[in-house]
């Protein structure tokens, strides 16, 4: 039975709730592997939308495993929060499990977070200020408190004790306010109290459904061009979204790891500061904004819209090996005459057909656009590939032969069903 990681093969927001929901039916256990609450999948069914930002989009499946993986970063107010709004919407939280290895985002992360941004001015980054940063940044220092240390009280204790004093005395340098050690422990303690039948070694439980050739999903979060080592540095994520990641998060091996599945809209957006060459900032890339109700599920801001970026889109494949591709919102395209895709980049007279590392030139470049018809007909009630207009199947055949990936999946609108399965990957 396949191992499947989906990533984000853009700059996040690609809909990978959404399709983790879809693919986690056939699922035995869903990890989420990276990230934090700076990042919301939306999942929409028959008990209504939910914006998720920690627990894995598999909940929703009584008879699936979740697991909030070891390369996560977790602020427990966040989750407690979630898992609240989850329990009142009659969802049971009976499968949910997270790794004693995760690290924990404390308040004095937020608050360095958000005055490091400030202090960039207009170097800004645009992070979210959740602190995710920070929180990466201790977990490397070899200061950071994880899940496993709040089942301890003498162990978070004297871990809190070592970081906190110079955790103030670098919030006074930024300008802001000291953390007591006292609040923050008893705070912690209580967080423990609460989560302390769900924190759990998920190495074992991983092992077991591996040994047991069960199906297992890693759902990702952000995505591939946001990854701190081959994203659009420094605007990036301070964590590792691609598959590379997804094992190490997870806690699997690489040869474990069946299918790498890559996740794109059939447009490209990016919210937030860095260079985007396709981007429209004129009023298609405002229709596209509202027809495509792109806005941040975490943040609530709007995000950029382009063009499909075929070669940004071919760079995530080569560097994720991925052999499958899903394509979400095709219905946003619906009503445009004619659609185009970026085949190349030119830097003034010189031809480009990869991504280059650094920012400076990536903002110069000068999208290479091959035009394609549109279909100028609603295509949210096809079921089948068959069903779409041949415009529309131009279009994705266009897509698999630049990327050099098969499509499997497409999204024709936001509903649970509004799904073609064109080919299984579970």
């Amino acid at each position: 039975m396949p191992v499947v990681a989906l990533i984000g093969g853009q700059w996040g927001d690609e809909g990978k709730g959404g399709t983790v929901d879809l693919l986690a039916k056939r699922a035995h256990m869903v990890i989420r592997y990276s990230g934090g609450n700076n990042a919301g999948h939306t999942v929409i069914n028959d008990l209504g939308s939910f914006k998720l930002h920690l627990v894995p989009c598999g909940i929703f499946r009584p008879a699936v495993v979740n697991i909030i993986g070891s390369g996560i970063v977790l602020d427990p107010i966040v989750l407690l929060d979630e898992m609240t709004m989850l329990e009142a919407a009659g969802v049971s939280l009976d499968n949910l499990y997270i790794s004693d290895r995760a690290h924990l985002i404390v308040p004095y992360h937020l608050q360095q977070d958000q005055l490091q941004e400030s202090l960039r001015g207009d170097s800004k980054i645009g992070t979210t200020g959740r602190g995710i940063g920070p929180a990466y940044s201790d977990k490397m220092e070899r200061t950071g408190i994880r899940m496993g240390d709040l089942l301890h009280e003498e162990t978070l204790l004297q871990r809190f004790a070592r970081v906190i004093d110079h955790k103030n005395r670098t919030l006074r340098a930024y300008g802001g306010t000291d953390q007591s050690l006292h609040e923050t422990y008893l705070q912690f303690l209580e967080y423990g109290r609460r989560l302390r039948d769900r924190i759990v070694p998920t190495h074992p439980l991983i092992q077991r459904a591996l040994r047991q050739d069960e199906r297992v999903l890693l759902e990702g979060a952000q995505g591939v061009l946001l990854d701190v080592d081959w994203g659009t540095y420094p605007y990036v994520t301070s964590s590792s979204p691609g598959a590379a990641g997804a094992c190490q998060g997870a806690g699997i091996g690489p040869r474990d790891l069946d299918h790498v599945v890559g996740i794109f809209k059939a447009y490209t957006t990016r919210v937030g500061e860095g260079p985007f060459p396709t981007e429209l900032t004129n009023a298609l890339g405002l229709h596209l904004r509202e027809r495509g109700v792109e806005y941040g599920a975490t943040t609530g801001r709007p995000r950029r819209c382009g063009w499909f970026d075929a070669v940004a889109a071919r760079y995530a494949v080569e560097l994720n090996s991925i052999d499958q591709l899903i394509i979400t919102k095709l219905d946003v395209l619906d009503d445009l005459a004619e659609v185009k895709i970026c085949t190349g980049y030119r830097l003034h007279d010189t031809a480009i057909s990869y991504l280059p590392s650094a920012v400076a030139v990536l903002s110069e470049v000068e999208p290479v656009y091959e035009t394609v018809p549109g279909w100028q007909e609603p295509i949210t009630d096809c079921r089948e590939f068959a069903q779409l207009p041949q415009a529309a199947r131009q279009y994705l055949d266009r897509i698999e032969e630049l990327l050099g990936a098969s499509i499997a999946v497409i999204s024709v609108g936001p509903e649970r069903d509004q799904i073609i399965e064109r080919r299984p990957i579970f």
